[in-house]
Parts: C-alpha cells; structure tokens; sequence
C-alpha cells in the first residue's frame, strides 16, 4: 500500500504518519526540511525531500502513489492565497486526471461548501471541484476550526484575553487537529470507499467565543476575557503587519463568510470526534503559558 503524506510535520500530517506507521505501513513523506522529522520517524518512513510549490517535484514525489494526503501549505500571509493555493495544487490534479495516483483525501474545511465569499477558504473549494473533475476517488473532508488556531495568540492569552472577530455567540464546530489525523489515517488504510465523499470533522461539540473563554479559564486555572473586535480592525492589524491587500481579505473573509454558516453535513457519529476543548487546553495550552 503505496501512501503520500503531505506536511508531515504539521498538526495533522504528524498524527497521520505515526499512526500508518502503528498501521504497518510505510508512508512516502513529502517535507522540505527531513531534520523536522523526529529520527525514529525519519528512519521509517520513505522521505521526500523538496517543496510543495515546486510543481516537477510534486509530481515525480507523488507518481504511482495509491493514495495521497493532501495539505494545502499556502500561507495565508501569500501576496495571493487562492491563486496561490489553487496553483500549488495543479500537480496533484494532474497526476489524478492523467492516473498517476488512485485516491486523494483533501484536508478542506468547512465553508467549502459555499465555493466562494469565504476569504482563503475559496482556494479549498477550487481545489474540490478540479480533484472531482479529474475522476479519481476523492474524500473531502471538512474540517472545524482548528483548536491549535489559539495558539496563534499566546501573548494575549498569557494576559487573559481573547480576541476575536467572531459572533461571541454564535456556536461553530470546534476540532483537535489530532482527531483529524485520526480521520485521515482511518480513511487512507480503509479500501471501502469510492467515488466522490464529503465527511465533515466537526470535533465534540459546537461552541460560541463566549463559550470558548470560559472553558479556557477552567483549562488553566485563571479567568480568559473575550475582546470582540470589528473586520476593520483586524483589516488594519494585519495591513500594520504588512500583509499585502489580497493576504488582509483573504484572512478577513474567513471570518466574514463563515460567521452564520450551517455546515453542509450535520453532526452525527461520523463527523463527531471525541476530544474536548477543555482537556486539550489543559494539556496543550496551560503548560504553553506557565513558562
């Protein structure tokens, strides 16, 4: 069983080539920098060394891959994201059209499902519909927003803030990128599938910001503020930081195009994954900030 695994260092891609390697298989790992790799890690699985944006590279890595996990690595700091995103991707589509790789499990996100208002999250949804043009089996799996997304601002938790640009109330889907992994893995070592598959990962339960802070108070022992800010100040945040106007919008609009969203899938036992918000952060967060 011939599997690709794209970011293997990253939250996701990390849990994946471990548990394959739990699985018995031996995972062909793309990386740019193999050192990232733990040495127990590097010495069994098959390394890949290059960059995903360099398209010759992908598609030599990737030919006769049974299957092939793929992370979109554009940042969202790119001059261009979707461009970028999309761009970055047209490997991967034509190794599938031209049958040089048989599945492709896509780590997407939710709001993909609405193809376009929703900032980077655009790029995702192009890259769906070109992998379901090409005809190969695809799984689209549609990812809840990210608890590791908290550590992104550690300075002002370590404060007792919270910011952000969400609805305070509004419930969303909340997820441990490590249950993904576990998705993805189960999902790369499964034959049982075929054709075109959406699965939604919506993490054990939907929470509100309002809701978020309070579980991350209990999490490490003191209490969390939440500070809403308006799409303008966030807008004039990271034109500060000197992102360029497309990078700004593209990271605006994943907040404002997925502020009242439904999720295409409901949450049912496939798309409910177990770990909670409040023992990650007591695990994976408080100790962050009692250094």
């Amino acid at each position: 069983m011939s599997i690709v695994v794209t970011t293997p260092t990253g939250h996701v891609g990390s849990r994946v080539v471990r548990l394959l390697l739990q699985a018995g298989v031996r995972p062909r790992v793309l990386v740019r920098d193999p050192a990232r790799l733990d040495e127990a890690t590097r010495e069994r699985v098959d390394v890949r060394r290059g960059d995903l944006t360099d398209a010759g590279f992908v598609r030599d890595a990737m030919a006769g891959a049974r299957s092939v996990f793929w992370v979109d690595p554009t940042p969202h700091s790119a001059a261009d994201p979707v461009e970028t995103s999309l761009r970055t991707a047209t490997p991967l589509v034509e190794a599938a059209r031209a049958g040089e790789v048989g599945r492709v499990v896509l780590l997407s996100s939710i709001g993909a499902e609405k193809r376009h208002g929703v900032g980077h999250i655009d790029a995702l949804a192009g890259i769906e519909e070109r992998l379901d043009a090409t005809g190969v089996d695809v799984l689209h799996l549609r990812c809840a927003y990210f608890f590791t997304n908290l550590l992104l601002d550690l300075e002002g938790l370590s404060k007792g803030v919270l910011t952000t640009a969400f609805d305070p109330g509004f419930p969303m889907p909340w997820v441990d990128p490590r249950d993904i992994g576990d998705v993805v893995a189960a999902r790369l070592l499964s034959e049982a599938w075929r054709g075109r598959v959406v699965q939604a990962v919506h993490g054990p339960e939907d929470l509100s910001f309002s809701q978020v802070a309070q579980i991350l108070g209990e999490a490490i022992g003191r209490p969390v503020r939440l500070d809403p800010v308006g799409d303008d100040a966030v807008r004039d945040a990271l034109r500060a930081a000197g992102m360029p106007p497309s990078a700004v919008e593209g990271i605006v609009g994943m907040t404002t195009g997925s502020r009242d969203l439904v999720p295409e899938q409901p949450r049912d036992v496939l798309t409910t994954t177990p770990t909670s918000l409040g023992g990650w952060a007591h695990a994976q967060l408080r100790p962050l900030l009692e250094r």
